[in-house]
């Protein structure tokens, strides 16, 4: 088992390996990619489906709008962000913040499996129908799946809305703030 330092020698490998990535179109659009970040010991790491138009200038995960809103979300399941680590199904900006093409995803995919291997996470967050649906069931359904969680590879996979689209539609929020008070109580059996 890795230490934390040896953890962190290894994500930060592989984001600079992410900053420097090629594999796809993607790169020449971007401002900044984002590899992702957090706590290397995390017990939850949270996927989404791509950086925004904030993240691509800051080189960030969830820093806009959605960022804030997970934050909010976090404290709801006894975390925060130096509890987790953050990441995407994409490191690179899509244009006009369009689904992630099956090419694109498999680019990104090497980066994303090194780094859930590296951390081990107890749970994994896939916030949203991409990460749902390229991570654990193709075809899902997020909004017949949220808050469900299920074991896949020693983990404990956990389908939530994303923060995004809690924003954009109100009747989401509810389910949301339910689905990540359920985390904590998930969360705390698991680690006693």
């Amino acid at each position: 088992m890795l230490d934390k330092a040896a953890k962190q020698e290894i994500l930060d490998e592989i984001a600079a390996q992410v900053r420097g990535c090629t594999r796809c179109p993607l790169h020449r659009s971007r401002s900044n990619a984002v590899p992702g970040e957090g706590n290397p010991d995390a017990d939850v790491m949270f996927i989404g489906e791509a950086p925004g138009h904030y993240e691509d200038q800051q080189g960030r995960p969830f820093v806009g709008n959605a960022g804030q809103l997970l934050d909010r979300l976090l404290g709801i399941a006894g975390l925060g962000r130096s509890d987790v680590f953050i990441a995407n199904i994409l490191k690179c900006r899509p244009p006009k913040n369009r689904d992630p093409g099956p090419d694109e995803r498999a680019a990104c995919s090497e980066y994303l499996d090194a780094q859930i291997a590296t951390i081990q996470p107890l749970a994994i967050c896939l916030l949203g129908r991409v990460p749902l649906q390229t991570l654990l069931e193709p075809g899902g359904s997020i909004t017949r799946l949220h808050g469900k969680p299920q074991e896949k590879d020693g983990m404990l996979w956990v389908p939530l809305f994303h923060p995004a689209a809690a924003l954009h539609r109100a009747d989401y929020m509810p389910q949301l703030e339910e689905d990540m008070a359920n985390l904590k109580q998930i969360l705390d059996s698991r680690l006693e």
